[in-house]
């Protein structure tokens, strides 16, 4: 899940300034006192709502059949192991005003350490740390000043996310691993710059953004987009959303994505009235002549019980097409910048998804059985066949790997979260040619995290 964490200084500045003087011009024009006392940080502006996060987590990481081929670089034991940790912390502060007509400013600025060490496998980045602005944005939201209804129009300009949809293509806005340690904890979200509008008048939302992507110092591709979206809400649980956007990157770093365009659509229904039976449907065009011909495309469905555990059990196809060595252009896909949204979205299996296998030229088959056998207790078992789309020599099978995962999501409290991961891959044919594994990959992980 893995960003150019170098935030040129005078945009920093220019930013912080920014906010800080919003915030102060914002506060001083105030008319009406707070109805109830409000905490306020010691030397800055009152009549501001005011919230301070801290966030923090730690996390053990072991493979117990690593990644390396037989035998592991630099180590003639034969032994295989890999174990490692990863830790982060991000204060955050953020303030919101409220103008007599009930529109809001609002603003947030914050900042991400973290940490791998352990001799992570060098796919994690090794040992390395980093500590570097994060949030760092200013908004404005309508509340009821349009009669089309409440914050029809919201606006925000900075460091921020975006994401779209379930994060299939568009999600996470920095890159982490590398200098920055961090690979799988991805505390770093927000991109280098990010320009978004949105109107949402009724169950219609339209948004236009500009997108700079955070990337590794180490691999700056300097990916930027620009984009619209639209999405129009069916129900609560129903959502349909069409969205355009335009890449432009460093024609030397990454040629195929500077000048990609990418036209994606996206469904997810519940149609009946208990909403028990649910579908989702995605698919993207990426288009840039011969650099870049390319589409993907999943579907997913899903039946909720309501009875004992609440188990839901779901299945899920997904392709992303590889290149065809046989002709003039550039099939395989560009999995651009995806991002976890949930387990097995969209970093496909806790091993294969995480550390050696990308959505591209990749046919996926997912079967999941999640359940709450209690209320701050959710658990499940995901089950993945992995499939080439192509094969290319010195693989003549699209045999990639079976992954069978566990995992556990327990809410201790309302501060303290903690997680936990079993997982085993047997390697299929196709990685057996290509790198000469033949043992199953064994991994285990526990995480916690602290916030308020």
């Amino acid at each position: 899940m893995p960003r150019n964490t170098t935030f040129a200084a005078p945009r920093k500045k220019a930013l912080a300034v920014a906010v800080l003087l919003t915030l102060a011009a914002t506060a001083a024009s105030a008319q009406e006192a707070a109805e109830e006392e409000t905490w306020v940080p010691p030397g800055l502006p009152s009549g501001l709502d005011w919230t301070f996060n801290f966030d923090a987590t730690l996390g053990a990481f072991s493979f117990g059949n690593s990644l390396y081929t037989e035998p592991k670089p630099d180590d003639i034991s034969g032994d295989l192991t890999a174990n490692w940790w990863e830790g982060s912390i991000k204060p955050a502060l953020s303030a919101e005003y409220t103008t007599n007509s009930s529109a809001v400013f609002y603003g947030a600025a914050s900042a991400v350490g973290e940490q791998t060490y352990g001799a992570a496998p060098d796919i994690a980045g090794g040992d390395a740390s980093s500590f570097d602005v994060e949030d760092l944005y200013i908004g404005w939201r309508s509340g009821n000043t349009n009669e089309l209804g409440e914050d029809v129009l919201d606006f925000t300009l900075g460091r921020a996310r975006y994401r779209l949809g379930n994060g299939m293509l568009l999600w996470d806005g920095a890159s982490e691993g590398g200098s920055r340690g961090g690979y799988w904890t991805n505390a770093r979200q927000a991109f280098e710059m990010a320009a978004i509008g949105r109107f949402r008048p009724g169950k219609h939302t339209i948004e236009g953004f500009y997108l700079d992507k955070d990337e590794l110092p180490e691999s700056d591709s300097h990916t930027e987009l620009m984009g619209v979206n639209y999405e129009y809400a069916i129900g609560e649980d129903s959502t349909l959303g069409a969205t355009y956007m335009t890449f432009d990157a460093e024609r030397t770093v990454n040629p195929s994505r500077d000048g990609l365009d990418v036209y994606n659509l996206r469904a997810y229904v519940a149609p009946f009235p208990n909403k028990n039976l649910s579908f989702e449907a995605e698919y993207a065009l990426e288009d840039n002549g011969l650099l870049r011909d390319s589409e993907a495309y999943n579907a997913k469905a899903a039946y909720q019980f309501e009875n004992g555990w609440m188990p839901k059990v779901s299945y899920r196809y997904a392709f992303f097409e590889g290149n065809d060595p046989t002709t003039l252009a550039n099939e395989a896909f560009d999995g651009l910048l995806t991002g976890f949204s949930d387990w097995g979205s969209w970093w496909q299996g806790e091993i294969a998804g995480e550390y050696f296998v990308s959505n591209s030229n990749l046919i996926s088959h997912q079967l999941r059985v999640h359940v709450t056998p209690r209320e701050s207790i959710s658990t499940g078992l995901i089950l993945f066949d992995f499939k080439l789309d192509k094969t290319a020599t010195p693989t003549s099978s699209d045999d990639v790997a079976t992954e069978l995962d566990w995992y556990m999501d327990w809410s201790v409290n309302d501060n303290f979260t903690a997680s936990f991961v079993l997982a085993w891959a047997d390697p299929g044919t196709a990685v057996q040619q290509s790198s000469g594994r033949t043992d199953s990959f064994l991994y285990g992980m526990i995480f916690g995290a602290y916030h308020f």
